[in-house]
């Protein structure tokens, strides 16, 4: 219901401010390279401006409208298995002045006109990690699970897990594709927790990186992209999920064998509190357009 309200709030004001305003957002949420991304049109005739004198007006108008226009598709941002950034603010655990706060510090070039000067575009681009050091209130991390009965293992630098693919989901009898979060639990096949938000070190540290398929299948010694290397290094551990958890399956679920290999030693262990974690997904579920008009 707070929800509706606060999309009803938004289209109202924007309405009303901008009545006879034609302004246009096109908006991608890309997962793999960890951003909000989106690109904001001025009708300029619309809006009653005339260059060159009314330049300044306009840009004026394209970053106070940006705000109104962008939240929309922040508010439907997936933050765990169970929550958006809508639910989250329905709990009372995050806020729109921390969105407004966001979306002004958005990384954004000045605004260039059509060829034919007609419209001023501009684009706006949000971290992801920006969001979720908001949302992250930890201020002393929580111990990685240790075991009882530890392995010998070598000392990686960092964690790839694959799944790209249909995967069981625990406790159903169907399967469904994993998609992408900002704090995806990670589960043993036990189902003993292995890695959550509350275990980062710090709030600037991103839970998860993620990548298509062709990110470990490239042709170096490692095998990985250049952006996933920056992650997890040349000598990941590599595994793969045996399933899906979660109202919306963004927790994995893998082999306890596997889960030992991480949790038998602290430089390990660190690997998941430093956030060296990376997650192959389908390709399909990486990317998320919205618009609008």
């Amino acid at each position: 219901m707070y929800r509706v309200i606060v999309l009803l709030l938004i289209v109202f004001t924007v309405s009303t401010a901008f009545a006879d305003t034609k302004m246009d957002i096109t908006g991608t949420l890309e997962w793999d390279a960890m951003q909000i991304t989106a690109i904001v049109s001025l009708d300029l005739a619309s809006s009653g401006i005339k260059l060159p004198a009314g330049r300044i007006q306009g840009e004026s108008l394209l970053n106070e409208s940006c705000l109104k226009l962008i939240q929309p598709g922040i508010l439907d941002l997936q933050v765990d298995s169970s929550s958006t950034i809508s639910d989250i603010i329905d709990k009372g655990e995050f806020s729109l002045p921390e969105i407004e706060a966001l979306v002004l510090n958005a990384i954004s070039p000045p605004p260039s006109l059509s060829p034919d000067m007609l419209k001023m575009t501009t684009s706006y681009t949000i971290p992801l990690s920006g969001v979720s050091s908001v949302i992250l209130r930890h201020s002393r991390p929580k111990q990685v699970a240790r075991t009882l009965t530890p392995v010998s293992a070598a000392q990686y630098t960092g964690i790839v897990i694959i799944a790209s693919e249909s995967l069981p989901v625990y406790g159903m009898r169907n399967t469904a594709i994993a998609v992408p979060c900002l704090f995806p639990k990670i589960w043993d096949s036990e189902m003993n927790l292995i890695y959550e938000r509350n275990m980062l070190e710090s709030r600037n540290i991103s839970m998860a990186h993620y990548s298509p398929l062709q990110g470990v299948f490239q042709k170096n010694p490692s095998g990985l992209s250049a952006e996933l290397q920056a992650v997890v290094g040349e000598k990941p551990l590599k595994i793969f999920a045996s399933g899906v958890f979660g109202i919306k399956p963004t927790d994995l679920i893998i082999d306890k064998n596997d889960a030992i290999l991480i949790i038998s030693s602290e430089e390990n262990r660190r690997l998941l509190s430093q956030g060296k974690v990376a997650i192959i997904l389908d390709e399909s579920v990486l990317k998320q357009e919205f618009v609008s008009k």
